[in-house]
C-alpha cells in the first residue's frame, strides 16, 4: 500500500515564520516530498528556500521546472510562477493569477490532488483573504487529507478560517504540533483511490498556462454580470461551491472575498482620480475668473467663479466618500 508521501503547504501574512518553525520540527529522514507556496509577488528574489533551509533538517530548494521530485526534499515556489506537481515532476506555470497572486496556493493543491489523490496532504497556514480554501476542498474531493492551522494560533486568521468554512477539514492544529502531525500522517497508509473530477483537471491546465477561452471556461462555470478587475472581461461563476468563485475567459480567478477586495481598491482609486480632477478643475476656473475680473469681464468672471465653487463642492463630497473606503 502507498503512503501519504506528498505534502503541500502554503500561506501569506505570517507564513514565512510559520514555515520556518514547521520545517525546524521535521525529521531528517522525512519519507515525503514537500511543496511550499507563499505569496511573494512578481518581484521576489527567491530567497525563501535559503531562509527555510538554514533551519531545516531536510533539503529545501527553489523549485525548478522539470525537476523529478525526491522524498525528504522540499520545493519552494519561485516568484511569479505557480508551483504545480504533475506525475512526480515539478512544473512551474505562468497561467493567470488566482486571487490576485502568482504563485497561488489553489493551483498547487489541485495539482497534487489530481496527481496523487489519497497520497496528498494539503495544509493551509496563516494568511489574509482565502486563497487555498477552494484548492483544499479539491484535494478532499480527490481523496487527500486536509490540515488547517488553528485560526487562534495564526498571525492572520483569514486563510485558516476560509478553509474551515469551505469544507470538512480533517485536522486543525496549532503550529507547535504541526510538524509532528504531518510526520505521523506521512507514515500512514493512503486511503482508497477516487475518481478525479474533470473540472479540477481543467483548472490545473489553466494554471500551467494552457489555452483558456469562453468555450473552455463554460465547461465548469456560467457567465454572470460582473467584470474581471484584471482584464475587464466577463466573469463566470464556477459551479462547484463553496467558496463562491469566479473566472474570466482569460483565466483570472477570484473568490468572492478576493473579488470584493479588488473591486474596493479599484473604486477607491477611481474616487481619488475623480477628486484630483475636480480639484484641478476648481483651480483652473478660479484662475480663469481672476483673469476675466482683471480684464473687466465681470459677467464671465462670475460664471467662472460659480463653476469653481461647484467643483470645490463636488471635491468635498468625493473627499468625504474616500473616508468610507
Amino acid at each position: 500500500m502507498s503512503r501519504r508521501d506528498i505534502i503541500a503547504i502554503g500561506g501569506s501574512l505570517g507564513a514565512v515564520d510559520a514555515v520556518r518553525e514547521l520545517c525546524r520540527g521535521l525529521p531528517h529522514d522525512l519519507a515525503a516530498a514537500m511543496f511550499i507556496v507563499i505569496h511573494v509577488g512578481a518581484e521576489g528574489n527567491n530567497l525563501l528556500a535559503e531562509i527555510f533551509n538554514a533551519h531545516s533538517p531536510i533539503t529545501i530548494k527553489t523549485a525548478v521546472d522539470g525537476e523529478i521530485l525526491q522524498p525528504g526534499h522540499a520545493y519552494v515556489a519561485p516568484a511569479d510562477h505557480h508551483l504545480l506537481v504533475m506525475d512526480d515532476v515539478v512544473r512551474l506555470g505562468r497561467g493567470p493569477r488566482e486571487n490576485m497572486a502568482r504563485p497561488a496556493l489553489d493551483p498547487l493543491f489541485r495539482s497534487v490532488g489530481i496527481s496523487f489523490g489519497p497520497r496528498a496532504i494539503a495544509v493551509v497556514l496563516t494568511g489574509l483573504l482565502n486563497d487555498g480554501a477552494a484548492g483544499l476542498a479539491d484535494v478532499k474531493r480527490c481523496g487527500g487529507v486536509t490540515v488547517v492551522q488553528n485560526p487562534a494560533d495564526a498571525v492572520a486568521a483569514d486563510m485558516p478560517l476560509g478553509a474551515l468554512r469551505t469544507s470538512d477539514v480533517d485536522y486543525r492544529a496549532p503550529l507547535s504540533s504541526m510538524a509532528e502531525l504531518l510526520v505521523r500522517l506521512s507514515r500512514e497508509e493512503a486511503g482508497p483511490v477516487v475518481k478525479i473530477p474533470e473540472d479540477v483537471r481543467r483548472e490545473v491546465a489553466i494554471a500551467l498556462g494552457r489555452r483558456s477561452d469562453s468555450e473552455f471556461i463554460a465547461q465548469f462555470s456560467d457567465p454572470v454580470a460582473l467584470s474581471c478587475p484584471g482584464c475587464g472581461g466577463v466573469l463566470n461563476e464556477v459551479r462547484r461551491t463553496p467558496p463562491l468563485r469566479f473566472r474570466c475567459q482569460v483565466g483570472h480567478a477570484y473568490t468572492a472575498e478576493a473579488l470584493a477586495t479588488k473591486q474596493e481598491g479599484a473604486a477607491d482609486e477611481a474616487v481619488r482620480v475623480a477628486l484630483r480632477i475636480m480639484e484641478e478643475r476648481a483651480t483652473l476656473t478660479e484662475k480663469m475668473a481672476a483673469e476675466a475680473r482683471g480684464s473687466g469681464h465681470d459677467i464671465a468672471a462670475a460664471s467662472y467663479e460659480k463653476r469653481a465653487s461647484e467643483s470645490r463642492a463636488y471635491a468635498d463630497v468625493l473627499r468625504d466618500a474616500i473616508k468610507d473606503f
